[in-house]
């Protein structure tokens, strides 16, 4: 047996063993490969809850929605409000926690509605790597992480997917839309919704992997560095310029540094 074939018995046995479970599912990679070995070892049993608010993308509703139904899972859309917690608006470094907490105490609501035993999530072990304060959410409310217990890494997940022909399994990480803006800066609706529209128009020149920080009136684009060519267009280049000023940015600069993971938390690192 493969150490990729023993994580794999591992992570249904778990499941098994859990009987039953409610999953926090983004759309993301590690969500829906988690869901789809669910549903596979417990069927109905197996519920996917995806959040739906401003903070995140209708693009990333709809394909969870898509991909919940390839699966063949159940599936239940919830709102959560975590823009009107002045914990999260306000932006600290535990931001994520705050969303965390709204989120599992709308998932906690359902599990005895549907019968359910445990709610788990897609955590795995790459993110022990990074600055995950949603983490502290996770053990107040017992949220069991099956793929980081059975050992799974994000690549043995793509791997997977891959082989299992999810369309997830090459799918950029995309998450919410607050972690555009510096710690500190106050979060809106209005803000989380520009910064959606800017990224969905850079998107349309087929960029995948990019992220708009935004710095108030400065907007600072992060792609790849392969990427980086189709800035120095000067037709495409004007119509981003003119795009991002009707969106009310002032400036618009690309980081030379290119995407990277996390770059919000580069000056904790830095205090640290």
């Amino acid at each position: 047996m493969t150490e990729l074939s023993s994580k794999l018995e591992s992570l249904e046995n778990i499941l098994s063993d859990m009987q039953s479970v409610l999953i926090a599912y983004s759309g993301g990679t590690d969500s829906t490969f988690l869901l789809k070995i669910a549903t596979t070892v417990l069927g109905d049993k197996a519920v996917a809850v995806t959040a739906s608010s401003e903070t995140y993308t209708p693009q990333e509703l709809r394909e969870a929605k898509k991909n919940a139904e390839v699966i063949g899972a159940k599936h239940i859309i919830v709102y959560t409000d975590e823009l009107n917690d002045p914990n999260f608006s306000s932006n600290p470094p535990d931001r994520c926690y705050y969303c965390k907490k709204e989120l599992f105490t709308k998932l906690t609501g359902l599990l005895a509605r549907h019968g359910l035993n445990s709610i788990i999530d897609g955590s795995t072990c790459d993110d022990e790597r990074d600055f995950r304060p949603g983490m502290r959410a996770v053990a107040e409310f017992g949220v069991r992480s099956p793929l980081k217990e059975a050992g799974f890494t994000k690549e043995d997940i793509r791997k997977l997917s891959k082989e299992m022909n999810l369309p997830t399994w090459d799918k950029p990480p995309l998450p919410c839309l607050s972690t555009r803006f510096p710690y500190g800066t106050q979060i809106t609706k209005e803000k989380v919704l520009r910064v959606g529209r800017a990224e969905e128009f850079l998107a349309g020149f087929g960029i995948r992997q990019l992220r708009v920080r935004d710095h108030g009136s400065i907007a600072r684009i992060e792609v790849l560095r392969a990427d980086m060519p189709i800035f120095l267009d000067e037709e495409i280049s004007n119509l981003i310029v003119e795009k991002f000023k009707a969106l009310g940015y002032a400036y618009v600069s690309l980081d030379i540094q290119g995407y990277r993971m996390g770059s919000m938390n580069e000056p904790l690192k830095e205090e640290g």
